[in-house]
């Protein structure tokens, strides 16, 4: 570590030079980031050997000194995976941790590591490392979750069940084709994520403090090494942007909603008022009061951690709003909300694609569910709009119909012919045809539509655009 005789007792001896007296240790403590910023200790690591390597190939460090360096630091982070590492809150985060250890371990030469560069450029790339691996995994995530889904899609394409609006039985359709309206949700959260991932894979590492260095670097160099797609072009929106973990996010909460709407179907569901499906025992828990209870506790969790990435969303759009060129420390509140959107969103994302698998589909309780809705009742109007009655009259036929059925206590497929045609002299004996549930859905004949088959090649679709990811 560098000579500490001129600097205040107990002054950080990384920047302390300018200042006359230390820093209060409650100040310490309040700014200090090491706590939480130490999770991004790989990715700072990774960060640093390419910066090294970029000095000694522009003659900036000779390559005995890159050597050291790069040496010293795999030892680091050797440490920081087995727990050794001497975190220190005095030298405030995971930059400054890491290059004071890199001095005590190679001596003079690790103060030479952070030539050409700035803390706030630093950060910045270390953020953008670690949201990159992060898309990744949470993509991962999303693809087995699809995947679980297009299979339970295939398997449940004949499985007829009341579709809804309003909460209301309107109309029938199959399990599958639900199933997959899940996924096309997913999809898009896919593609956004991925197209996210394109602005955070840009390189701000050589912005320095705000406004470049007069060091001779070479960029391209280092963001190679670092498996950047280009570079932030401009230095002080270089060391000042987190759009890029605002649009994440965003992505992050369009998701998580898509998950919680899941949520808010399964745990209806698997009432006992619906009881559509069974959740599998591992993810649902009792009560320690009620013996019957099996609560389905993963969706709802999964329902109410949306509100918390929604608030991480706000809060990063909120410190951002007030904030003029360049870096700010304001800016060191991005990375808790961020860490725990990345969390948050993957072990959701995780539980879904565990679970959703092993679901239990009660086809019966399904059916029956349809059956006394009056879920048919659109396909008599189409009926008679076929025999050549205006709609709106064949829809005031069909309400007639439908209170007719609900005096008599019965579905209209139950209704006879004559008690049919009393409201309309168009109805004949083909009208069963459109009246059973089969009739329904297999009417619904092109793509997009809850017809068996095209459940089932909807579902063949799915899966070709899964395993061209691979």
């Amino acid at each position: 570590m560098s000579d500490s005789s001129n600097n205040p007792p107990g002054q950080n001896t990384q920047w302390g030079g300018r200042f006359s007296e230390a820093t209060d240790a409650f100040v310490q403590v309040f700014t200090a980031s090491v706590d939480f910023d130490q999770k991004m200790a790989e990715q700072d690591i990774n960060g640093s050997i390419a910066h090294a390597s970029m000095l000694a190939e522009v003659g900036v460090l000779t390559g005995e000194e890159k050597t050291a360096i790069i040496e010293g630091l795999e030892a680091i982070r050797q440490e920081i995976r087995n727990g050794e590492f001497p975190w220190s809150v005095a030298l405030e985060d995971v930059h400054m941790n890491i290059e004071a250890r890199l001095t005590q371990r190679i001596g003079v030469t690790g103060k030479k590591l952070h030539t050409g560069r700035s803390r706030n450029d630093q950060v910045a790339t270390d953020i953008r490392l670690y949201l990159r691996d992060a898309i990744d995994g949470i993509l991962a995530q999303l693809t087995r979750l699809q995947a679980g889904l297009v299979e339970l899609a295939q398997r449940e394409a004949d499985t007829i069940m009341p579709g809804f609006t309003h909460l209301q039985t309107a109309q029938p359709v199959t399990f599958g084709h639900h199933m997959l309206a899940w996924n096309e949700m997913l999809q898009r959260d896919y593609e956004r994520l991925v197209d996210c991932r394109k602005r955070v894979n840009r390189m701000p590492l050589g912005s320095a403090a705000l406004a470049g260095t007069t060091y001779p670097i070479d960029r391209s160099i280092t963001a190679r090494l670092l498996g950047f797609d280009s570079l932030c072009e401009n230095s002080l929106d270089g060391v000042s942007d987190r759009d890029f973990a605002i649009e994440f996010c965003a992505a992050a909460a369009l998701c998580m909603t898509h998950l919680s709407r899941f949520s808010e179907e399964l745990v209806l569901w698997a009432s006992a008022q619906f009881d559509f499906v069974d959740l599998p025992d591992r993810f649902c828990t009792g009560s320690s009061i009620m013996p019957q209870k099996k609560n389905p506790d993963v969706p709802e969790l999964v329902r109410g951690k949306t509100g918390r990435v929604n608030g991480h969303l706000i809060s990063l759009l909120t410190l951002m709003k007030g904030q003029c060129l360049a870096y700010n420390k304001d800016n060191q509140e991005d990375k808790e909300p961020l860490f725990d959107t990345v969390e948050t969103l993957f072990n959701c994302l995780r539980a879904y694609a565990d679970m959703m698998p092993a679901l239990e589909v009660k086809a019966d309780r399904m059916r029956e569910a349809a059956r006394r809705g009056f879920s048919t009742a659109t396909d008599l109007a189409d009926y008679l709009v076929k025999k050549g009655v205006p709609f709106r009259d064949s829809h005031e036929v069909v309400g007639k119909a439908v209170a007719f059925g609900l005096q008599q206590g019965r579905d209209l497929a139950e209704l006879s012919l004559a008690e049919l045609q009393q409201f309309s002299a168009q109805i004949g004996d083909d009208v069963f045809l459109v009246l059973t549930l089969e009739g329904s859905v297999n009417a619904r004949d092109h793509r997009g539509g809850t017809a068996p088959g095209q459940v089932r090649a909807a579902a063949q679709r799915a899966r070709d655009l899964l395993s061209a990811r691979s």
